[in-house]
């Protein structure tokens, strides 16, 4: 199953964005779906996670602001990204993994945020 992301590009400090991505195959396939962001000279994050049964994980930066969701029947994941900073700048990835307790070993090819202060 392939994911590819959409949704990215530039915004205003404050602004908001949602990204998609859509699997190429049956979306609920994937246990939990995340989403990964890695910004210039940093390392990859997690962003955020959820379950087959839409429990939802965030990192400490991005709570409050972004949520993450699914939707199996559309076979598309989102994330909406609200009161955006600059420090959320980075190219986004989603991911997905077959079981809780595997490595994510399905990933997009990236879609970049830039957030202008």
């Amino acid at each position: 199953v392939q994911l590819v992301e959409s949704g990215g590009g530039l915004v205003q400090a404050g602004g908001s964005l949602r990204l998609s991505c859509v699997a190429s195959g049956r979306l609920s396939s994937f246990n939990t779906l995340g989403w990964y962001r890695q910004g210039p000279g940093k390392q990859r994050e997690l962003v955020a996670t959820v379950t087959f049964n839409t429990d939802t994980n965030y990192a400490d930066s991005v709570k409050g602001r972004f949520t993450v969701s699914r939707d199996n029947a559309k076979n598309t994941v989102y994330l909406q990204m609200n009161n955006l900073k600059p420090e959320d700048t980075a190219v986004y990835y989603c991911a997905g993994k077959t079981s809780p307790w595997a490595q994510f070993d399905s990933w997009g090819q990236g879609t970049q945020v830039t957030v202008s202060s």
